[in-house]
């Protein structure tokens, strides 16, 4: 408990734990969609956004969260106007955001000490206003998804329904991406461009193997999402090991197991 005295280690603490429900949020609506790969490009190509923001030696994370928004709903135009395949979009947004990010990194003068933690994530680095940013984040989607959560689950699973009750699905998806690329940005800082899509995938997949109905999966994806987070906090304070990294590694090995279980259980009630 002796840990707990330390500041960095309180700002470590709540980053986690902000971090880990603005991930299990965002993911439950990034799986169930099937944007994983929409989220991947999304993730890489804010690394453009981080470069130029070096280099004009500006916030990084502001110039980050424009270049994520633009590319999201980029791809999502595209998408929706079927002038180019989905994937085809994803790969170029992907590529050409990691392309302008090196490009602009390398023309930065000097040396950029806090690329790193944007790549591979860095808990240390936490501030009072990525904080104060991600709890906002967290505090607005919170009761904003128990407002519109009848809406956003047509636009997920049935958005040609939801055209002949009325909604304005086109507006929903807008929306819906924002979000989604605000909250992909805001916790770059904490797991990193490089594992961030995991940390979006591994807790609802756990969570989906024992359950398919949505509200469990928002809720059961973010407890594990903060379960494991609170774990490799603490394993990262006494091993002395990246965070981020430490996290995705307990994931793996809790949905490893659960499959397992999971298997095991049926393949018994099938013999009985």
């Amino acid at each position: 408990m002796s840990i707990l005295e330390y500041s960095f280690f309180t700002y470590s603490a709540l980053a986690v734990l902000l971090t880990a429900i603005a991930t299990g949020l965002i993911g439950s609506y990034v799986v169930v969609r099937r944007m994983v790969f929409i989220a991947g490009g999304v993730t890489h190509s804010s690394f453009a956004g981080l470069g130029l923001g070096f280099f004009l030696g500006q916030s990084p994370l502001l110039y980050a969260m424009i270049a994520a928004i633009l590319s999201g709903l980029g791809v999502e135009v595209v998408a929706d106007r079927g002038k180019v395949r989905e994937d085809s979009a994803i790969a170029a947004v992907w590529s050409l955001g990691m392309a302008i990010g090196v490009l602009f990194t390398f023309m930065t003068p000097g040396y950029t000490p806090g690329l790193n933690a944007f790549l591979f994530g860095n808990i240390l680095l936490i501030s009072r206003l990525d904080l104060i940013m991600l709890g906002t984040f967290v505090a607005v989607s919170i009761p904003a998804i128990m407002y519109f959560y009848n809406p956003l689950l047509l636009v997920s699973f049935d958005p040609e329904y939801g055209r002949t009750r009325g909604l304005n699905v086109r507006l929903y998806r807008v929306a819906l991406m924002v979000w989604i690329c605000i909250g992909i940005v805001l916790s770059i800082r904490v797991m990193g461009i490089m594992m961030l899509m995991s940390m979006l995938t591994l807790p609802q997949m756990t969570i989906n193997l024992f359950t398919s109905n949505f509200k469990k999966l928002l809720i059961g994806s973010s407890v594990l999402s903060i379960l494991s987070g609170i774990c490799a906090l603490i394993g990262s304070y006494v091993l002395n090991l990246p965070t981020g990294a430490f996290s995705i590694l307990l994931l793996t090995i809790v949905f490893v197991v659960a499959k397992g279980t999971r298997t095991l259980s049926q393949r018994r009630l099938a013999q009985q």
